[in-house]
């Protein structure tokens, strides 16, 4: 295990990690157990992972310029009423991944798609042909 070198760096829990990754907890665990992710441990014994280890491990870097106009590029798609599995045969990414970028810059609609919007007209069963006067 190792400690912080640099104090300011900022430091995430395992569930702030596990969210940014779409996985429970205990994977992270696991994924430290098997040295994926080489976590931080406090004085009181908890793990944590330094966020330039963890943007790393999700291919972040500083020069994500591309990365950042190809995610509003697919949520704009998205916004405009493509579905997840659209955008991300678009870019040429997996389901899974593409859901993660699109929740992390915007409302996902239900899985299933949208529901369409049915025809507005009611029927009561007192004027469904009952006041037809033959004429």
């Amino acid at each position: 295990m190792r400690f912080a070198s640099e104090p300011d760096e900022p430091l995430l829990r395992p569930r702030e990690v596990a969210a940014l990754f779409g996985v429970r907890p205990a994977t992270i665990a696991r994924w430290a157990r098997t040295g994926q992710l080489q976590p931080l441990m406090t004085p009181g014994g908890h793990r944590r992972y330094r966020a330039s280890d963890v943007g790393e491990l999700l291919g972040l870097d500083e020069t994500s310029a591309e990365q950042q106009q190809l995610e509003q590029d697919a949520v704009r798609l998205y916004d405009q009423g493509w579905s997840v599995r659209q955008v991300a045969e678009r870019f040429e990414s997996t389901y899974g991944a593409m859901r993660r970028i699109l929740a992390r810059h915007t409302t996902l609609r239900p899985r299933g798609g949208a529901e369409r919007p049915g025809p507005s007209v009611k029927h009561h069963p007192s004027t469904d042909g009952a006041n037809d006067v033959a004429g």
